[in-house]
């Protein structure tokens, strides 16, 4: 069994954005941890807007990351007017961009905006266990009232990751799912 994560949407933010957005030398605060180690969820939040619509309090995770990264759902994509495509985190190359704004600036980013592809982090002893590698590609099954199972989930394999699977808030309230529940990995 593997435990579930639900990604609401979030914005990954490189050191000079970080700045832009919230002044020199800022440094994020700590809200609470995520379940992934040194990840974390920010108390910061910005405001991103696409060219029909914004939203509002999008919250940091941190630390700063070497690009920036808006991940949404495809609720989400409709809201701003962006054709975001599904991919996996870091791949980012002909994405489009959004406008972002903080307390001390706005910028504007001409790539970036993902809707996360949905995947198991695994540290190599849990890829072990579960006769999996790096990047392939899985089937979950989900248990309840609206069990269901999902097709094209990517293992993402490093020893610096917990056992965790991510999917956004359209695909847990498909399935009736939420942080903590469990599924069971399908080869």
């Amino acid at each position: 069994m593997i435990p579930v994560g639900v990604s609401n949407r979030h914005i990954h933010l490189s050191q000079e954005h970080l700045a832009q957005l919230f002044g020199p030398q800022f440094e994020l605060t700590v809200l609470k941890g995520l379940s992934q180690p040194g990840q974390f969820a920010a108390n910061e939040t910005v405001t991103v807007e696409g060219p029909k619509g914004t939203i509002e309090n999008v919250r940091i995770l941190g630390p700063a990351r070497p690009m920036t990264q808006l991940e949404i759902s495809k609720t989400d994509s409709f809201k701003l007017g962006i054709n975001a495509p599904v991919r996996l985190s870091g791949d980012i190359e002909g994405t489009p961009g959004i406008i972002i704004h903080g307390p001390k600036g706005t910028i504007t980013v001409d790539k970036g905006v993902i809707i996360a592809k949905r995947h198991i982090h695994m540290a190599p002893s849990d890829a072990e266990k579960f006769g999996v590698k790096d990047n392939q590609v899985v089937k979950v099954k989900t248990f309840g009232e609206r069990a269901l199972i999902f097709d094209e989930v990517v293992v993402r394999v490093n020893e610096k990751f917990a056992l965790d699977m991510h999917i956004d808030t359209d695909e847990a309230n498909a399935a009736g799912l939420k942080t903590g529940d469990h599924v069971e990995l399908l080869l």
